[in-house]
């Protein structure tokens, strides 16, 4: 029998602690009221175990990209509760970098009620509920979701959570989207019936990794093995942690070099020998492309820019990925002679190991390999030191020299440090002068739209309470976080993390952008691009007003040791840490 305190929103919350999700990041409305009193009840009848713990968010963006961030730390999906279609948009940017990161969250927004008289509790009595019923709803992520369906009743409402996570958590992973109106997340349910042993809740796991078939192996092994310039390219291999050591085994195996090109993530520790370095919006041939005869390219979505940047023509190129062809990527092509829908850390383990079994190495050949790529590296290195000692102009900060400090501060930490990097054109900088080695220590959002790094920082710090959490980002960046709303929701929930920006004082990028294509143009003359943040912001002072943060901005070089220091230690104390370092202006 139905009881009147067990409601469709009771199951649903169940279903997702059942499902592994311990946060629900909420931006409440009129379409909530059941979640709510779900929660209330459990609260009064010390239940709320039973629940996600509820985590309210002032901005939809920022519960979307905390639950993204947790979820890229942790591994395991977060929920996000939106109100109905407005919440729904807000969450547009964020949906789109979980959606190219390939991170799973699963995001439920309510809908206007279906009645109007009064015919189910929950039926319209406000009049924004005309005002919200749009006609499909669903429609305005479905090009960013892998799944979306509407909760119709509360008698299966636990099959579709769990077939939602199941197919969020399939690689390619992914955002899924559900809907449910009123009425219905209001409605009276039998617990019984949400459990059914017929629904079989336990049996929703996700898809298993797959790997190369036997001929596919061996074809990439004895290409690579047979090559005289191999080499490895990556971008985001490193989302899971142990296929960093697979991509390090097979590279060391045959002396190949490995570039990270758009990397997301720390897919190759930096130190190594055999970094070959990385890639942006390189608008010149790379060396190490061009004289590559054998590419593997394995979790990439941009291996390189073809107009600017393009192998050899004749270079023998391999693709592997949960996603080889990138079906969400209308125009997308590179020319591979094999495309391969495989997990990376497994790929790598069965090439490594058709190797060592079918192919005696050529020792001499692969020494001299290793000897020349070791003093590319450190040469390459060197550059890069001298970089940091440099001045910047105008009595700025130098970018590398900014990285280069923190770098050397956070080795010296006793917490593991997580870089979030959302510098956007100090990109390049943040990845060459950070020299991350450690899986896991350096991510990015996935995708191109920015505010990422202010919820993903909360996110992260939820996940890993122990870790320093550090977020590298641009002005522009920083602005686009919501910065008031993150950081209220850092102090409320005591998640401090340091926050350091690169403050140019405008929009470098579409700068960059338009000379990349009128670099003799009337802009690049007259110096016009309509990219000034002047009249500077106080962009410190909103996180020190919003949320209590340790708040800073720095205009010169010699005030930078002791203010990293500083922010640092607030940190440690509990207290959120915003430094805007001001670095050539645009």
């Amino acid at each position: 029998m139905n009881h009147p305190s067990y409601t469709t929103s009771t199951a649903f919350l169940e279903a997702l602690t059942q499902t592994g999700v311990q946060y629900v990041f909420a931006n409440l409305g009129s379409d909530h009221p059941g979640l709510v009193e779900a929660y209330a009840r459990a609260r009064a009848e010390s239940t709320e175990d039973r629940f996600p713990r509820l985590v309210i968010c002032p901005h939809e963006s920022v519960a979307f990209s905390a639950a993204q961030g947790h979820a890229q730390i942790s591994g395991r999906p977060q929920a996000v509760i939106v109100h109905v279609e407005c919440g729904t948009q807000n969450i547009g940017g964020m949906i789109h970098n979980a959606a190219k990161g390939r991170v799973p969250v699963l995001v439920f927004a309510g809908a206007s009620p279906a009645t109007q008289h009064g015919e189910h509790t929950g039926s319209r009595n406000e009049f924004i509920q005309w005002i919200q019923d749009v006609h499909d709803q669903r429609g305005i992520v479905r090009g960013y979701t892998k799944y979306d369906n509407e909760i119709r009743t509360g008698a299966n409402v636990k099959q579709i959570v769990h077939r939602a996570m199941q197919i969020a958590t399939s690689h390619p992973a992914g955002p899924v989207y559900l809907v449910g109106a009123r009425e219905v997340m209001e409605a009276p349910l039998d617990p019984a019936t949400a459990d059914n042993p017929a629904y079989h809740l336990n049996r929703y796991s996700p898809t298993a990794p797959a790997a190369l078939d036997p001929a596919t192996t061996r074809t990439i092994a004895d290409a690579l093995a047979t090559a005289h310039n191999p080499l490895i390219v990556t971008s985001y291999l490193g989302r899971n942690p142990d296929a960093v050591p697979a991509l390090v085994r097979l590279a060391e195996h045959l002396a190949v070099p490995v570039l990270e090109s758009v990397p997301m993530r720390l897919n190759f520790p930096a130190d190594h020998p055999l970094h070959a370095g990385y890639q942006w919006n390189t608008q010149a041939p790379n060396p190490v492309l061009a004289r590559a005869d054998t590419i593997l390219a394995i979790d990439t979505d941009v291996p390189w820019i073809p107009l600017n940047n393009a192998p050899h023509p004749n270079a023998r190129v391999f693709s592997i990925d949960t996603d080889p062809l990138k079906e969400q990527m209308p125009l997308w092509h590179i020319p591979a002679e094999v495309f391969a829908r495989a997990d990376a850390a497994i790929a790598l383990e069965q090439i490594t190991d058709h190797l060592t079994r079918h192919h005696t190495p050529d020792t001499d050949a692969l020494h001299q390999r290793r000897t020349a790529l070791a003093a590319e590296h450190r040469a390459r290195r060197a550059e890069l030191t001298a970089r940091e000692q440099q001045d910047a102009p105008d009595g700025a900060i130098n970018p590398a020299a900014l990285v280069a400090q923190l770098r050397d501060l956070l080795a010296d930490e006793q917490e593991e440090a997580i870089v979030l990097t959302e510098a956007i054109s100090n990109y390049l900088t943040v990845n060459e002068h950070l020299r991350a080695n450690r899986p896991g220590s350096l991510i990015g959002s996935g995708g191109g739209s920015l505010g990422w790094h202010a919820g993903a920082a909360i996110g992260a710090k939820l996940a890993r309470p122990d870790a320093l959490v550090v977020s590298l980002v641009g002005d522009g960046s920083y602005l686009f976080g919501v910065p008031a709303s993150a950081q209220w929701v850092a102090r409320r929930y005591n998640t401090p993390t340091l926050t350091v920006i690169f403050d140019n004082r405008g929009w470098k990028s579409p700068k960059l952008s338009t000379l990349g294509v009128h670099p003799d143009g009337v802009a690049a003359r007259e110096d016009d691009f309509n990219v000034s943040f002047e009249p500077e912001a106080d962009l410190p002072g909103i996180a020190a007003a919003a949320g209590g943060a340790h708040a800073r901005t720095l205009t010169r070089a010699e005030e930078l040791p002791g203010a990293l220091k500083e922010a640092l230690e607030a940190v440690r104390s509990g207290r959120s840490a915003v430094l805007s370092v001001h670095v050539p202006r645009v």
